[in-house]
């Protein structure tokens, strides 16, 4: 049964420019189901992998930047999404981060259930859909391939359907 107090991360990378827009710090957690032919972190894929972190001392980390926002990413974050749905709510009720989250699964999919959606309450930006090798694009904005889609998730979960992030790079989201 999965601990809601506790993710299992590979590791946190400071101060990113690639997992969204800014400066982000990154949690890599540990655990995918997709194992997407091409993807950039296979080392991720073992839920074995990494060391447990309880969320107060995730959280600790992130806020010890006042500047950065938040991604999270792996592995795949909807793997286990308890412990980053209580570090979502508690970034989102202490700080003003805005919540970029990377994930193989597809939104449509995610708010049929009950854990997923736990998470997606509190973010803003899902990054979805499986990496698929031939669908690599480099010129894509903060994804791999087109298939993968930039969500706003709580313009999502108010209309009940799929709403685009509309990115504006002089407005970092």
């Amino acid at each position: 049964m999965e601990d809601e107090n506790i993710i299992r991360v590979i590791s946190i990378v400071d101060d990113t420019v690639v997992d969204g827009p800014g400066f982000r710090t990154a949690i890599y957690c540990a655990g995918c189901a997709n194992a997407c032919p091409g993807c950039h972190n296979p080392s991720t894929w073992d839920p074995k992998a990494g060391s447990d972190m309880t969320v107060q001392e995730v959280f600790d980390h992130i806020v010890s930047d006042e500047f950065a926002n938040v991604t999270f990413t792996g592995g795949d974050p909807f793997f286990r999404p308890l412990g980053f749905a209580k570090l979502a709510e508690k970034l989102k009720a202490e700080t003003d981060k805005n919540i970029w989250c990377y994930t193989g699964y597809v939104f449509e999919e995610l708010v049929k259930n009950q854990d997923a959606m736990k998470l997606l309450r509190n973010l803003d930006v899902l990054v979805d859909g499986p990496f698929k090798q031939e669908l690599k694009d480099e010129d894509l904005l903060y994804r791999g391939s087109s298939n993968q889609r930039l969500v706003d998730v709580q313009k999502s979960l108010e209309a009940g359907r799929f709403v685009e992030f509309d990115y504006n790079p002089f407005k970092l989201q």
